[in-house]
């Protein structure tokens, strides 16, 4: 059984699931929530209640296999900006634990769990509570850390299947 940890990073939310997968490739649901990082008083105690979040969790849970989503290029400079700085706390709570951090786009998560990769919120989070079992609504940025997290297990699954290393995986462009 390897546990994995999805990570959606965000400025005001930073999306947190848990699954576990077993040999046979069957996900099981462990963990999710928001950490709303909104409230704090200035954008450093933001990125520090990431942080600590992130730790936390990961304290509790023991993952020990890390998904996040790589940033893509937003409209507004100030925005990717920080989201970087958002996802930088993130992925340095991670390493601290001795995990390895590996990265999605959005569109490769997308295709993971709902089959396209132009998939809007809502179809993530309707197949992430198919796939995991689990009723009733489910926080968005929550459930695009689940769906990180799912399309992890299926990449880690399908590279031990094929015997190519990570970086290889995806398509040059």
């Amino acid at each position: 059984m390897i546990r994995i940890i999805g990570i959606d990073p965000g400025s005001q939310r930073t999306g947190i699931g848990i699954v576990d997968v077993d040999a046979a490739g069957k996900l099981s649901h462990v963990f999710h929530d928001a950490l709303v990082v909104a409230g704090e008083d200035s954008f450093p105690l933001r990125l520090k209640r990431i942080f600590d979040g992130v730790s936390e969790i990961i304290a509790t849970h023991r993952p020990v296999e890390c998904g996040i989503e790589r940033v893509f290029m937003a409209r507004n400079a100030d925005s990717a900006l920080k989201l970087g700085q958002a996802r930088g706390a993130a992925i340095c709570a991670v390493v601290n634990r001795g995990i390895a951090v590996h990265e999605y786009a959005a569109t490769e998560v997308k295709k993971a769990v709902v089959g396209g990769g132009r998939s809007d919120k809502t179809q993530v989070q309707h197949m992430i509570g198919v796939l995991l079992g689990l009723k009733g609504p489910i926080q968005a940025d929550a459930a695009d850390a689940l769906a990180i997290a799912v399309a992890h297990a299926h990449t880690r699954s399908s590279l031990e299947r094929v015997g190519i290393p990570r970086t290889a995986w995806r398509r040059r462009r």
